[in-house]
């Protein structure tokens, strides 16, 4: 029987979602591997995880330029700060007695913070202790490039190329795409019937919305463009567990001519991407994963920046999504996805050169490989 300790971050849910992907794959190869998923930023310094957890989403809500420049210098530096240098050995030393007491065949990370933290373990206390780094984006930042990981999973070439150039060996890298759960790329009901089961019109168009798991989505915008639309349309809005956007998400669902349903947190998101024609969504690496796997188009708004923004400028330089500046032209591309069987074709033909809906399965058994 193997352990396999999954360490993941706080910050939004797509890396712990990441892992859950993982671990179900991992349970169909091998029922009796045993798998738990933490989050790494409990074992670090109080004054630290609250500073990225409350810190990063007010400075990416009020102050997106000064994240943007500390993110982009990061990028340009090969030196690892040294503040940051402390975190990951102060977390290192606190997880030794987890590591320890569970004592797993393998750690996964699906963060660049734990990524750091495991490097830095294996440099202090077990250098044998196999590790693997699942990117969850489109690019990867030096952050998660360490010498003593032992593989990455990342999601295209380009990032492999990337990790190549930094130093990393070819043998340790697998381009996996992005984990998802693997109904994103197999509808369970033909649409018809699963908007009937998602109570969604079957003579309109339907537009999901999504706002990504931090809740600061603009989804005003997203509602108000879609009235603007000259197309027969219904709204769906997945809000997650954010009941103040809930709120004044169904309040201005109230003002709309046209049907807008709002949902919480559901579990099957996957439904409701096999039941809609366009997505408008901040560019997530997951939710845009489990987009592509579904097939489904892409209208990405308002960036966060850093590797929001630089997984905008992928998938857009893929051309396997379009991106909207502001409402006219939001208005302007969903029209022109809705009405355009053309334009549909053309996205979707990108959208099959980068889907990967299974790439939990590919890196549960690069994962087995390892510790076997």
């Amino acid at each position: 029987m193997f352990r396999i300790l999954f360490l993941s971050a706080s910050v939004g849910v797509g890396h712990t979602a990441a892992a859950a992907a993982v671990e179900n794959a991992l349970a169909e190869i091998d029922p009796a591997i045993e798998t738990q998923t933490i989050d790494s930023y409990k074992y670090a310094a109080n004054v630290f995880s609250k500073v990225v957890a409350n810190g990063y989403i007010g400075m990416v809500k009020n102050v997106p330029q000064l994240y943007r420049f500390i993110y982009d210098r990061a990028e340009r530096s090969r030196d690892i700060p040294a503040f940051r240098r402390w975190v990951s050995q102060y977390t290192a030393a606190n997880l030794r007695a987890l590591v320890s007491e569970r004592k797993p065949d393998l750690v996964v990370c699906t963060h660049a913070f734990p990524c750091g933290v495991m490097a830095e373990y294996k440099r202090q206390f077990d250098p044998a202790l196999p590790v693997v780094g699942i990117v969850t984006d489109f690019v990867v930042h030096p952050f998660w490039i360490y010498n003593n990981i032992d593989a990455y999973a990342v999601a295209t070439p380009e990032m492999r190329q990337t990790l190549l150039t930094r130093g990393v060996k070819r043998e340790r890298i697998v381009v996996s795409g992005i984990p998802v759960d693997p109904r994103f790329g197999r509808p369970r009901l033909a649409v018809a019937e699963l908007r009937a089961a998602l109570g969604l019109p079957a003579d309109r168009r339907i537009v999901l919305m999504m706002g990504g798991g931090l809740g600061i989505g603009p989804l005003d915008r997203m509602i108000r463009s879609l009235g603007r639309v000259d197309v027969p349309v219904a709204g769906a809005i997945i809000v997650g567990r954010n009941g103040r956007v809930e709120k004044r998400v169904l309040a201005a669902a109230e003002q709309t001519d046209y049907p807008l349903r709002v949902f919480g947190f559901v579990d099957n998101v996957y439904d409701y991407m096999h039941a809609s024609d366009v997505l408008l969504t901040k560019p997530g690496g997951l939710t845009s994963s489990e987009a592509l796997a579904a097939e489904l188009p892409m209208v990405l708004v308002k960036p966060l920046p850093g590797q929001e923004e630089r997984n905008t400028r992928y998938l857009v330089s893929r051309r396997a999504a379009v991106r909207a500046k502001g409402e006219r032209q939001l208005v302007q591309l969903v029209q022109e996805i809705l009405t355009s069987s053309e334009r549909r074709a053309q996205l979707r033909t990108q959208i099959e050169d980068l889907r990967r809906p299974d790439a939990a399965r590919t890196v549960a058994e690069r994962i087995v490989a390892l510790i076997r």
